[in-house]
């Protein structure tokens, strides 16, 4: 998709440097995503040691935040904007200026721009018709096989805002994800001297990881959507088309999925 590759130009730092790049990305992910995940660990096993079978169990996204409607309103909308702050974060972390006069934006250096619109809106919905569709009937399996716990979708039509709010929900996990766990950990883990595929792998499971708390069909489909998602990434050098994707699948989820189980509560609900 790319003609700039900048993924596939990055290249090892010195061993001398390493460990500070280490460092950074624990203080990353243990500020972001790093720590859903060990959070989902630890409701997954809270979950399987229960007496409740999981196909029982239930889980709440974007849940309303109190009774009272400007104070749920409020508490949402800052629940997703303070977490972009780690993706800021993340893109001033990779901002570098390789020579003197020369400088290459966080932004560019993942493929996070407007340079390529079309292409990476075509490519977005190629991944949503080859992720998200998918995404959708292995749920269903899971809450048939009795490995997924019940989503709770917030109900559609409570306030005047729900939808905008479940919106920029989506945004906010599409940015979240696809630039700190891609295109930030991509790029360190390059550094550090990773090979390509254990790079994939490794993003893979954490992507899973922090799904743990709906299940383990959750943690499969996550797992799957990141080995295809990051094997997309270092062939095109864009996080661009995964957020893209990833914004559609959650907007799909957050507000087609209350109609799904009003239609087909047997399946979804």
């Amino acid at each position: 998709m790319s003609r700039e590759n900048r993924w596939a130009a990055e290249v090892p730092v010195a061993r001398a440097d390493r460990p500070r790049l280490w460092w950074e990305i624990a203080i990353v992910l243990g500020l972001s995503l790093g720590a859903s995940a060990i959070y989902s660990i630890v409701e997954i096993i809270a979950r399987v040691t229960d007496k409740t079978p999981l196909a029982d169990q239930s889980a709440a996204v974007n849940p309303s935040q109190s009774t009272r409607e400007w104070l749920d309103f409020t508490y949402q909308f800052l629940g997703n904007l303070f977490p972009l702050f780690a993706v800021a974060l993340v893109i001033f972390l990779l901002w570098r200026r390789p020579a003197p006069g020369v400088e290459t934006s966080g932004f560019r250096r993942i493929g996070f721009d407007l340079t390529q619109p079309g292409r990476d809106l075509g490519g977005g919905v190629l991944l949503f018709l080859t992720i998200g569709i998918p995404g959708i009937l292995l749920y269903a399996l899971g809450r048939v096989a009795g490995i997924t716990v019940q989503v709770q979708a917030s109900p559609l039509d409570t306030h005047w805002w729900t939808v905008p709010i479940l919106i920029f929900a989506a945004l906010r996990a599409g940015l979240q994800e696809e630039v700190i766990i891609v295109g930030y950990l991509f790029t360190r883990l390059r550094q550090l001297g990773w090979n390509r595929w254990t790079i994939i792998l490794a993003a893979a499971v954490l992507r899973g990881s922090y799904h743990l708390y709906q299940g383990f069909g959750p943690f499969v489909g996550n797992a799957i959507m990141g080995v295809v998602f990051g094997w997309c990434y270092t062939r095109w050098g864009r996080v661009m088309p995964l957020v893209v994707a990833h914004v559609i699948i959650d907007i799909v989820s957050f507000v087609g999925y209350p109609l799904a189980v009003a239609w087909w509560p047997q399946i979804f609900g």
